[in-house]
C-alpha cells in the first residue's frame, strides 16, 4: 500500500441553525447544511475546509455532497499530497463545494501564504437588509448604520410591483449613507427583470445581482441591454469559463466568486484577478457559510478585493463553530495576525449529523456514526 504522509482524514456533516431564516427567491433557509473536512498530518498539524451546501446557489445536493465527501476521505487518506491535488483537482470539475472543503483544508496544512495575516486588518462587510414594513425597515437600515455597515443589500425577485416599493424606500433612507445592492438570486423571468430593471431608479444603486436563472444567459442579457444599474452575476458563475463567457458576451459589470465554486484559495486569487484583467470587477463572499468559510474568503478579501465583502453568513448562524469567533465590529470582519481557526468540540456535537473518519490505512466509522466505511 503507497505510503502517506497524512494520519487521518475526518468529515463532519453538520446542521448549523441560523438565528433567523434567511429569505430567498427560491425559499427561506433556517439552517446550514455544512461538511467539514480535517486533514491530519503524521507530525500533528491540521487543517480545516468547510463546504457548505444550499441547492440553488450549486447543482450539488447536502446528501449526494456527504455521500461523495466519505468516498473522498477513504480515497486520499492512502494518497500522497500530489496525488490528492490531483483527485481534488478531479473532483471540483463535478462537485466544486465538496473539492473545496479538502482542497482549502490541504491548503491550511500547508500554511497556504493568503492565510498569513501581519497586522489587524479590517475587511468591510455588505450589510443584509432584510426588513420590510415602514418602521421595521427604518429601524433595521440605522442599526446596519449604527453598526458601521456602508453598503446594504435588500433580496428581490418575489414581486415586481413590491419589490420596487421595498427597493424605493430603502433608497430614501440610504441616500448619502449607504450604497445598495439588489440581489434577485435568480427570481425573475426576462420581462419581470426588465420591468423592474426599467422602473428602477438608479440614484444610490450600487449593482443589480442574478436577475434570472444561472443558465438562461439570453434572459440575463436582455435584462442587462435594459438596465440603467451595473449588473452582476453570481450563480451563472463557477470558474474560469463561465467568467470568460461573462466578458464575451459583455453580461456583467460585477462578476460575484465563492470560494466553494473554486476549490482553492490559490484557485480563488486567480479567478478573481482573470476578472480585472478581462475589464470587470470582483466581489467575493459567501452569504450562506460558516465561520471557518467566511474567514479563508476575508483573508482573500484582504489581499484582492476592494469593495464591501459578502462573507457574512457567519453573523448569520446561531453560534460559531471555532473556538475562537471572528472579530467583527465596525462594519467589518477583523482578521488577526496568528490567527489559527480551531473546532469547538462541543458546538460541533451540538450540530453534529454524522462523523467518518479515515485513518492513512483503515476507514473506521465515528462512534455514533451511521455511515461507517463508505
Amino acid at each position: 500500500m503507497p505510503s502517506t504522509e497524512f494520519e487521518r482524514i475526518t468529515v463532519h456533516r453538520l446542521q448549523v441553525p441560523l438565528t433567523v431564516p434567511y429569505r430567498l427567491a427560491f425559499g427561506p433557509v433556517e439552517f446550514y447544511d455544512t461538511i467539514i473536512a480535517e486533514i491530519t498530518a503524521r507530525d500533528g498539524r491540521s487543517g480545516l475546509g468547510e463546504a457548505t451546501v444550499l441547492t440553488g446557489y450549486t447543482e450539488e445536493t447536502i446528501e449526494d455532497s456527504w455521500r461523495v465527501a466519505r468516498e473522498v476521505a477513504s480515497e486520499i487518506a492512502r494518497l500522497g499530497r500530489g496525488a490528492v491535488r490531483s483527485r481534488l483537482d478531479a473532483l471540483a470539475k463535478s462537485h466544486p463545494f465538496t473539492a473545496t472543503a479538502f482542497g482549502t483544508a490541504l491548503e491550511m496544512l500547508e500554511a497556504s501564504p493568503f492565510l498569513e495575516v501581519r497586522d489587524r486588518t479590517p475587511v468591510a462587510l455588505v450589510g443584509m437588509l432584510n426588513a420590510t414594513g415602514e418602521r421595521a425597515r427604518r429601524e433595521e437600515f440605522e442599526r446596519l448604520l449604527a453598526a458601521g455597515y456602508r453598503t446594504v443589500k435588500l433580496k428581490v425577485g418575489f414581486d415586481v410591483e413590491r419589490d420596487l416599493e421595498h427597493v424605493r424606500a430603502v433608497q430614501a433612507l440610504a441616500r448619502g449613507k449607504a450604497a445598495i445592492r439588489i440581489d434577485a438570486n435568480q427570481g425573475y423571468s426576462s420581462g419581470q427583470g426588465v420591468a423592474f430593471v426599467r422602473a428602477l431608479d438608479p440614484a444610490g444603486i450600487e449593482l443589480f445581482e442574478q436577475p434570472c436563472p444561472a443558465g438562461d444567459w439570453d434572459a440575463h442579457l436582455t435584462v442587462a441591454r435594459a438596465a440603467a444599474v451595473p449588473l452582476m452575476l453570481d450563480e451563472s458563475i463557477y470558474g474560469l469559463a463561465d467568467i470568460e463567457r461573462a466578458a464575451e458576451r459583455k453580461a456583467a459589470t460585477y462578476v460575484k466568486v465563492k470560494l466553494m465554486k473554486l476549490g482553492t484559495m490559490h484557485a480563488l486569487a486567480g479567478a478573481i484577478e482573470r476578472i480585472r484583467s478581462l475589464g470587470m470587477r470582483p466581489v467575493l463572499g459567501n452569504g450562506v457559510a460558516c465561520d471557518l468559510g467566511c474567514w479563508m474568503e476575508g483573508c482573500v478579501a484582504a489581499r484582492h478585493i476592494d469593495n464591501a465583502g459578502e462573507m457574512n453568513g457567519f453573523l448569520k448562524a446561531r453560534r460559531a463553530l471555532l473556538t475562537e469567533p471572528l472579530e467583527f465590529h465596525d462594519g467589518a470582519m477583523w482578521l488577526k495576525p496568528g490567527f489559527a481557526p480551531r473546532l469547538d468540540p462541543e458546538r460541533l456535537e451540538a450540530f453534529l449529523v454524522d462523523s467518518v473518519t479515515c485513518p492513512a490505512r483503515t476507514v473506521v466509522g465515528a462512534a455514533g456514526a451511521s455511515g461507517g466505511s463508505p
